[in-house]
This record gives structure tokens, C-alpha cells and sequence, in this order.
């Protein structure tokens, strides 16, 4: 092993004299190079070097070698300023190459070593062609002989020939070598139809800078959309001058019969055929057509129409019975993610067109899945021009958009298609619309029927007869709070305390003055925790409860309460923060007691959570601020005795 790796740092000699002799490295920075090129040297020659030392050695490499070149330009600046020739004394040398070649060496080495590693193989690649090394066409042939059902690979290769060699007839039978190897890959036929129709572009941009033609195969789409818009609206616009808007027509109409233009032929005919392969190879995948459309969309070609016609019409043939292709097809007509630019007229008509698709795949396709992403459209379109609490005072158009959705939820409730997550969205939607009692009657008929089962639904109902009590009245009634105190215990006792959270708090502030349903909560908080123990993170009810009965009676009281929490099996971190925090702003006023009980609460909360840093952290923060400097030492050595992970005790915060 030792001859070998002498033998390979004799070899770099020459490069390194010449790195010396033209004052771009010092001898001792040359001696440096040498120690760390013997290091990484051993470590390729072990029994099972790993891939990580072969990548460390490139870095190195690669850093080296742009320092050589930033020295270079630096050399060559100063004796430019000085009057000295520095073309003559900065020409390519051996140590120019030499670290590229290194580089190269070590990647082929690896990629030996680690012949199934394709994310390795791009790199080598993607090396080579930034440095346009002559070994780029071996690379390509060996990484696609070793993986040649990557479809990658072939579109990478294609690429390279296409854009950097400029080899047109070598990237397509690079792609068609690839289709017939993976003749399933919707990529390779995309790709492949999109580098055809790109040099077909760049052959007529060639011919228009002749000034043998002109215009471009790049479709505008935005400019398409209106055109067709005012197509179909021609009986609203009057010409200023009728004759000559007629004789415009008649010289136009005259000029193209015999006006052919041939690249759009030939690209409508590559894409016919292309299309036609595509789909026989790949009969099922709904993405490939869809992107064979885009493609279409995005360019200007003969016949483009009549494509666009038959590509639809074979998708509605085969995919009519897939809800993601009614989704698309309405979508194509109007999506509200996409209106930057579109005139307001253009934009209703467009959304009439997308509700009639929906409406026939509702025909066709009664399904929820139809009625979930019909209802989503609707509200999309809704909440396009107007924010989500403004819905109520819609108006116009918008309003007709309002009454469409109400139908849609209707419709699949009557023919037994709601689920689960449409009814909560038709329940919620009544809400935005400020219609809380037509929303409390559907809450109450779904819940007390179909969702009987159902947490989520439950969790809304009783939230929406809260809102109902506070809404009429801001004293309700016994009668009332009686009624809404029996629901909301039923809905607490079936949900989780991470799912009920919010139906939690509305229900600690609306019965915070009742003394008697507060401490019944407070007894059901209890069960519950008990059960399932609370949060480390994120929503705690035994803080808000905590929380709630500081504001209220003071900090006696939440202490006797956080007692009580903390004494459960598993309480939380979560809980013991917040007291933390309770105490530590109380002795911050002068309360006597509460620096104690907060030193208490921390070492309780260690006691679980020992290996825990912010916690340490913390502790420690606060005996800095608030105790000693002997107390605040004796947090920072236990932690450090304790802590697994010692590197957090370097932070500001130790």
C-alpha cells in the first residue's frame, strides 16, 4: 500500500515545482498539499475505503484548485499594474491540468467502487461538463451501460448533446435508445417531445433572423384566451369602420390558402407521432396525456385544434371514471390559482364553463370524491375577489356562486355521497355565511343521524350551541348553561384533549364565573389527563386551567390547582413551563414564595426530563438572574454531570 501511494505523490512533482516556481503556493503550503494528499491517499487504499472518502478528497481538490486559479489572477493583475508582459508569464503549465485530471481520476475510482450510486454517476457527469472535459462522451457511455433503465440518464445525456455538443442527430437517437429501453417512462417521451419541438423552434428562429419568416412556435397564452373569448363574444363588439375591418378579412382570407408554413406542420406531425407511441406504451397514466396537452397548449402549430380535440376526447374515453380527470378538465377551463391578468368578463365566463364540467361529472360520477373537489372549486372561486370574512356580504355573480355551493352540499347529502368531511365543510360554511342557526339545525340533524360516530362533528355542534349562548345573551339562562354543560361533557368525554382544545377553552371562559360547572371541568380535565396524560408541547389544558384560575382568584388558588395536575402520572412538560413561568413572574414583584417554588418545579420537571436542554438552560438563566453565583455554578456542573449531550453546554445560554 505504502509503494503505491509514494508512487502516486512522485507523480504530482511537476505540478508542484510548478506551483512553486510561479509563486502561487509557498514551499510550506506546498508541504501542507502533500501531507493531506498522502492522508487521503491511505485512506482510498483501504480494504473497503468508503464513499465519503472519496468525496472528501474532491472537495479538497476542488478547493484547491480554485485557489490556484484566484492566486493566478492575482499574479496576473499585479504584474499587469507593473508594466510586466503576464501573458507570457501566466500561459498554461502543467498544474492548469493537473488538478483537474486529478479530479477526474478520483471520480472514476469511485464511481468504480460504487458502480450503483446514480446520485455519484450525475455528479462525475455534471463535473465534467462544467469543466467541458474530453472524457464527458466515456462517462455518459459507462454510466448508461451500468444503469440503463434510469430514465434520467438517457435525458441527461440527450441534454449534453443537444445544448453543450450541439449534436442534434445524437441526443434523438439517444432518446429513442432510451424509449426502447424504458418505453414506460412518461419522462423520456415528454422530454423527447420537447427537444424535437425545441430545435424545430430553433430552426424557424434561424429562418425568421434570415428574414425568410416569421413568428415564433411559442403559443401566448393569455393572448390565445382572450382572442377565443372575443371569438365567442363578436355579436358585443361593433368596428369603427365596416369596410375596412371587411377588406382586412378578405386580404387576410386571401393570403392564407396558399401560405403553408412547414414547421408548424412538421411539429404537429412529430407530436402526432410521438403522442401515438406515448399512449400505446403507456395506455393508463392520466399525467402523460395531461402533459401532452400542456405541451400542445404551450405551442403554436398546424392542426393544433383538431390535436387538442382528439387528445380530450380519448381522455374522456378512457379516464371518464377517474374523478382527477373531471378535476383537471374543469380546472383547464378556469383555475382561481391562476387569474393574473384576465379581464373580469373573461374570468365569469371562463368559471361558467368549469361549473358545467363539473356538473356533467356529477352525471356521470356521482361520487364524493366528485362533490368534495366540485365544493373546493366553488369556495376557491368565492374567496378569489373577496377575503373569508367579508363571504357574507357577496353580491352579484358572486352571490349565484354562494347558492351553487349550498347546492352542491345539498345534492350530496340528498343522494348519499356527504362524508365525514363534507358535512363539516357544509356546517362551517353556514358559519362563514354568519347563518349560525340554519348551521346549528344541520350540525344537530347530522350529528343526530349519519356522523353520530363522529369526534369531528360533535367538537363543531357544541362549539356552535357556545356561540349560540353567548351570542343572545351575555348572562344565559340556568336553564341554558344546564343543557350546554350536559353537550359539551358528552363531546369532552368521547375526544381527545389534543382534538378538543378549542371546544376546551370555550368552555373554561364561558363558564369561568360559574363556580360550580368551573370545578366540574375541572374534574372532567382531570379524568381525562389522567388518562391520557397532556402535552409537552403545544396545547395544555391543565395550563389553561391553571391560567384561568390565576386571572380569576389569584395565585394561592393556581398554585393549590397546579398541585393537583402535577400530582397526575403523566403531567407534562408543558404544565411545568408554565408554572415556571407563573412563579418567576410572581417574584419578580416581591412574592417571597415564588423564587422557592419555582427552584421546586424545576427540579420536579428534571426528574422526568433530565436529558432535556432548554430545560438546564433555563434553570440555569434563572439562578443567574435571581439567585447566586454559587447556586447558578451548582445548576451549570450538574447539568454538566447529567447532560449526554455536552456540546449544548458550549451555547451563550451555559
Amino acid at each position: 500500500m505504502a509503494d503505491v501511494v509514494q508512487y502516486r505523490l512522485e507523480r504530482m512533482v511537476n505540478e508542484l515545482d510548478d506551483l512553486e516556481r510561479r509563486g502561487l503556493f509557498t514551499r510550506r503550503e506546498i508541504a501542507e498539499i502533500v501531507k493531506q494528499r498522502r492522508k487521503f491517499e491511505y485512506r482510498l487504499k483501504r480494504p473497503s475505503p468508503l464513499k465519503q472518502d472519496y468525496l472528501t478528497y474532491i472537495d479538497y481538490e476542488t478547493q484547491l484548485d480554485s485557489l490556484r486559479r484566484l492566486r493566478k489572477k492575482s499574479v496576473a493583475r499585479e504584474l499587469r499594474n507593473k508594466g510586466i508582459d503576464y501573458k507570457k508569464k501566466t500561459k498554461k503549465s502543467v498544474s492548469d491540468y493537473a488538478g483537474v485530471v486529478r479530479i477526474v481520476d478520483i471520480y472514476r475510482l469511485a464511481v468504480m467502487r460504487y458502480k450503483g450510486d446514480i446520485d455519484l454517476w450525475f455528479r462525475y457527469l455534471e463535473f465534467c461538463r462544467e469543466r467541458r472535459h474530453g472524457r464527458m462522451k466515456k462517462v455518459l457511455a459507462q454510466a448508461i451501460r451500468f444503469h440503463p433503465k434510469v430514465p434520467g440518464l438517457w435525458i441527461y445525456a440527450a441534454a449534453w448533446e443537444f445544448d453543450d455538443n450541439l449534436n442534434v442527430a445524437a441526443a434523438r437517437a439517444l432518446m429513442q435508445s432510451g424509449l426502447r429501453v424504458c418505453p414506460t417512462s412518461e419522462e423520456l417521451w415528454i422530454e423527447y417531445l420537447r427537444m424535437e419541438l425545441t430545435y424545430l423552434n430553433k430552426l424557424k428562429a434561424r429562418k425568421v433572423a434570415l428574414g425568410e419568416d416569421e413568428g415564433t412556435l411559442i403559443r401566448d397564452k393569455k393572448v390565445a384566451d382572450e382572442k377565443q373569448w372575443r371569438d365567442e363574444n363578436d355579436d358585443l363588439f361593433m368596428p369603427l369602420n365596416d369596410e375596412r375591418e371587411k377588406n382586412g378579412l378578405d386580404s387576410e382570407s386571401k393570403e392564407t390558402p396558399g401560405k403553408v408554413d412547414v414547421f408548424r406542420e412538421k411539429g404537429f406531425r412529430m407530436l402526432r407521432t410521438i403522442y401515438a407511441g406515448a399512449v400505446e406504451a403507456v395506455p393508463s397514466s392520466l399525467v402523460l396525456r395531461k402533459r401532452f396537452f400542456e405541451v400542445l397548449d404551450a405551442v403554436d402549430l398546424a392542426h393544433s385544434e383538431d390535436m387538442r380535440n382528439q387528445i380530450l376526447s380519448e381522455m374522456r374515453r378512457d379516464f371518464s371514471t377517474e374523478p382527477e380527470y373531471w378535476n383537471w378538465l374543469a380546472r383547464l377551463e378556469f383555475d382561481p390559482e391562476t387569474t393574473e391578468g384576465m379581464s373580469e368578463e373573461l374570468m365569469l365566463s371562463q368559471t361558467e364553463k368549469a361549473i358545467q364540467v363539473y356538473e356533467e361529472a356529477l352525471k356521470v360520477l356521482p361520487s364524493a370524491t366528485i362533490f368534495n373537489i366540485y365544493s373546493k372549486f366553488l369556495m376557491a372561486v368565492i374567496l378569489l375577489r373577496k377575503g373569508e370574512k367579508e363571504i357574507s356580504g357577496l353580491s352579484g355573480q358572486h352571490a349565484t356562486y354562494v347558492s351553487y355551493l349550498l347546492g352542491v352540499y345539498e345534492k350530496a347529502e340528498t343522494i348519499g355521497c356527504i362524508t365525514e368531511d363534507l358535512a363539516y365543510q357544509h356546517i362551517s360554511f353556514y358559519l362563514q355565511l354568519g347563518r349560525l342557526d340554519e348551521a346549528r339545525k344541520l350540525a344537530d340533524k347530522l350529528c343526530c343521524e349519519k356522523f353520530s360516530d363522529s369526534i369531528q362533528l360533535w367538537l363543531l355542534k357544541a362549539s356552535l350551541e357556545v356561540r349560540h349562548i353567548t351570542r343572545d345573551s351575555l348572562s344565559p339562562t340556568k336553564y341554558d348553561l344546564l343543557s350546554i354543560f350536559g353537550l359539551v361533557k358528552d363531546v369532552l368525554t368521547k375526544a381527545s384533549v389534543s382534538k378538543a382544545g378549542s371546544l376546551w377553552l370555550m368552555a373554561l371562559k364561558l363558564f369561568s364565573t360559574q363556580k360550580e360547572y368551573f370545578n366540574k371541568l375541572v374534574d372532567l380535565s382531570i379524568v381525562s389527563l389522567a388518562k391520557n396524560g397532556d402535552s409537552d408541547n403545544g396545547f395544555s389544558l391543565s395550563s389553561a386551567i391553571v391560567n384561568f384560575v390565576f386571572q380569576k382568584e389569584g395565585i394561592q388558588n393556581a398554585r393549590k390547582m397546579y398541585k393537583r395536575f402535577l400530582a397526575l402520572p403523566h403531567p407534562g412538560l408543558a404544565i411545568y413551563r408554565n408554572c415556571i413561568e407563573l412563579e418567576t413572574n410572581v417574584a419578580s414583584v416581591s412574592d417571597k414564595d415564588g423564587l422557592p417554588n419555582a427552584r421546586n418545579l424545576y427540579e420536579s420537571a428534571l426528574t422526568s426530563y433530565s436529558q432535556n436542554v432548554s430545560l438546564w438552560q433555563n434553570y440555569y438563566l434563572l439562578e443567574t438572574k435571581m439567585g447566586t453565583s454559587e447556586t447558578a455554578s451548582a445548576v451549570y456542573w450538574r447539568a454538566r454531570k447529567i447532560l449526554k449531550d455536552t456540546a449544548a453546554l458550549i451555547t451563550p445560554d451555559f
